[in-house]
């Protein structure tokens, strides 16, 4: 298949920008705690909170639903489009693959990203995010 290295390539990117939602998501809880520790404003802004707090509801209510994520979805079907079996090993993938991807029952992610999710609402009470400061 011609179009093979494509689709592979873009399954790549794909694997990266889940593994940066990821980053997001678990960074910036622990940014939060530690850049109101720091007195760092920008963990605060309205925008990067509200965009966290989006981020983890997503994740929750997928999970919640059992339903599969799209990133995920999207990934394997570029990787059978480039007529790879789903989650066929690139470099990329490989090992970004293994800091992404577990094997446990359904319910433990489930439980792990309430409770996570539960973390993210309790640093809203704790430290609120704020509108734009003159």
């Amino acid at each position: 298949m011609a179009d093979a290295p494509i689709y592979r390539l873009l399954a790549d990117g794909v694997l990266l920008l889940h593994l940066a939602v990821v980053i997001f998501v678990i960074g910036g809880l622990a940014a939060v705690f530690v850049g109101n520790r720091w007195r760092w404003r920008w963990v605060n802004a309205r925008a990067f909170r509200l965009a966290h707090l989006i981020a983890i509801g997503v994740v929750v209510m997928q999970a919640w639903l059992g339903a599969m994520c799209p990133l995920t979805v999207l990934e394997s079907w570029l990787r059978e489009q480039a007529g790879d079996a789903p989650y066929a090993a690139s470099f990329i993938e490989h090992w970004v693959g293994r800091l992404l991807f577990y094997e446990a029952p359904g319910w433990v992610f489930t439980l792990a990203y309430t409770a996570f999710a539960g973390l993210v609402v309790a640093a809203w009470r704790c430290y609120p995010p704020r509108g734009r400061q003159p």
